[in-house]
């Protein structure tokens, strides 16, 4: 399955979907650092970078077609608890141009991510805008800590299939494959669901053993060895060449410019291990695993 990705970041969809099964056919984003990250490890994988000029007409004549998902977490700052909270006042709300997208290439699957604070504010538009176009969409609050990571960080994961025609042309839609298909995801996901659930229960986040652990393996010396060997649930590598759910980074930028950069980006992106499970459960529904 071909992927587009949107607001991309440094990659973090297209690490877990790739890992998941699937391929990036083209990358979307406005920051220059982020592309040249981009740039560096998929050197091959053409990039745009601005969402507002990106066109499905353009994207076929630049011979990028036969896209089965679209994915990305459109700006979160509209809705952040951290910010004004404009909603659909803010000149940074972006998901009108997402969902053009999804308008002129149809593609069989939509996920997205956004923080929690879409929930109250803008996240039923969103849904509506889902419907009207077909698609059947569920909803997954997954935190960080749930994949191993050492803190919280809840997000929202909108999982959407392009069940029927849209609504406002076939207002009497019945069963169909697709929405099998769809209920296939959401049976899949909703065992990972639960047992991510389980798994938040017993990964020490926020401040507790996890994190004292952690911060002493990066005092110690050989701690990036010891890192590797915490215990399952720790976030360490849990086979060899796995990527961690939380690198290794300060929390200080400690004057450095290119520090400043890259903790920006990792605060921007999400945890790859979160598309990879969802992207493996898509995986299964199409298929019929």
């Amino acid at each position: 399955m071909r992927v587009l990705d949107l607001f991309s970041g440094v990659g973090g969809f297209s690490l877990g979907l790739e890992k998941a099964g699937m391929e990036t056919a083209a990358f979307c984003e406005y920051d220059e650092k982020c592309r040249q990250v981009l740039k560096k490890h998929w050197p091959d994988v053409p990039q745009y970078d601005d969402v507002r000029t990106l066109t499905g007409e353009r994207l076929r004549q630049d011979g990028i077609g036969d896209i089965g998902l679209i994915c990305g977490g459109y700006p979160c700052q509209p809705f952040s608890l951290a910010g004004k909270r404009k909603g659909e006042a803010d000149d940074r709300h972006l998901w009108p141009e997402f969902k053009r997208l999804i308008q002129e290439i149809r593609p069989t699957w939509v996920l997205c991510e956004n923080v929690a604070g879409h929930i109250n504010m803008g996240l039923d538009s969103v849904l509506a805008d889902l419907e009207s176009e077909g698609y059947q969409s569920q909803v997954f609050l997954i935190p960080a800590c749930a994949v191993g990571a050492f803190h919280r960080r809840d997000r929202i994961w909108i999982v959407a299939h392009a069940d029927s025609e849209p609504k406002r042309r076939q207002k009497d839609k019945t069963d169909t494959s697709g929405n099998r298909r769809a209920s296939r995801l959401g049976a899949t996901l909703g065992g990972s669901g639960r047992e991510l659930a389980e798994t938040t229960q017993n990964v020490a986040h926020a401040s507790g053993e996890g994190l004292q652990r952690r911060q002493k393996s990066e005092t110690t010396q050989g701690g990036g060895q010891e890192r590797d060997q915490l215990p399952a649930g720790r976030g360490e590598r849990s086979e060899p060449g796995n990527w961690l759910p939380e690198p290794s980074v300060g929390r200080v930028a400690n004057g450095v410019p290119g520090g400043v950069d890259r903790l920006k980006q990792l605060g921007n992106a999400v945890v790859p291990q979160i598309p990879e499970i969802i992207g493996k459960a898509i995986m299964g529904a199409e298929h019929g695993w």
